[in-house]
């Protein structure tokens, strides 16, 4: 048995050749990619600003993170989490009936082609440039931001609303029918009662996408705690930068945590 072994692996491919010219080239790319890195000005002073960064991080400015008006990283952290939490609202409750028409399942092909096709134009539009949209039409502040948030949960949300449709198990439905159920009754104890931990299940994952996302709309001024964040950095005030930094890694982890154990709740019943 060990001589077999042994054969077989003075047998095997030999493949060092092939790796050893990979490695070189993606050595040589990293090299040649090196060379357009443009650090003429920033040696010393780059290196201050990291320390500068790191310190106001670590050394938060205490009298902004605990501060209860409406310049205060709590009141800013609020406005975020209700844009993130409006806008995955109405984005799902929009994305119901159009989910329902797309889904080949339930509706003709060509209506279901039209729906599918309109959520996918919906979808390639990033989020930072509905931001910049609707600030041109409701002006900067948080309603902006609920706009867009519901916008682009519509595409995400819509798209694995399908799926979940189109997923129905339609035995339950022809047993309903059998049983001479009405129209209502085979929605609501037949097709409801399998699309609702999917469908709150997908409106979780949408609210901890859109609570990111709002946080980089507050960049174009659609509201939320991410114009004070970027003013403190562009004005060199890490202890407040590092301040709103602290609350959004506790407001992330909260929310991860918390929808986390719901999404687990749901898959178990």
């Amino acid at each position: 048995m060990n001589e077999r072994i042994e054969k077989a692996y003075a047998q095997r491919p030999k493949r060092w050749v092939f790796e050893l010219s990979v490695a070189v080239i993606v050595t040589a790319l990293i090299v040649w990619s090196a060379t357009a890195v443009e650090t003429s000005g920033t040696t010393q002073n780059g290196g201050k600003i990291a320390l500068n960064i790191l310190s106001g991080i670590f050394h938060p400015d205490t009298g902004l993170l605990f501060n209860l008006t409406v310049q205060g990283v709590p009141y800013l952290l609020l406005e975020t989490v209700c844009i993130a939490f409006l806008g995955t609202v109405v984005g799902a409750v929009i994305s119901i009936p159009l989910a329902f028409l797309s889904a080949s399942n339930l509706t003709p092909k060509p209506i279901a082609f039209i729906g599918r096709i309109i959520i996918m134009a919906v979808r390639t539009v990033p989020a930072f440039i509905y931001g910049l949209m609707f600030i041109r039409v409701t002006g900067p502040g948080a309603f902006a931001g609920l706009l867009t948030m519901s916008l682009c949960s519509v595409g995400m949300v819509s798209k694995m609303y399908i799926e979940a449709i189109e997923d129905l198990d339609v035995r339950v439905l022809e047993s309903l029918d059998a049983a001479g159920c009405t129209t209502w009754q085979k929605i609501r104890y037949g097709i409801l009662p399998q699309l609702m931990p999917n469908f709150a299940s997908t409106a979780i994952y949408r609210f901890d996408i859109n609570l990111r996302d709002a946080t980089v709309l507050g960049l174009v001024g659609a509201g939320g705690i991410g114009a004070p964040l970027i003013f403190a950095m562009n004005s060199y005030r890490w202890s407040e930068a590092g301040a709103i930094l602290a609350g959004l890694i506790v407001l992330v982890l909260a929310v991860e945590w918390l929808s986390t154990k719901i999404r687990i709740k749901l898959a178990r019943g």
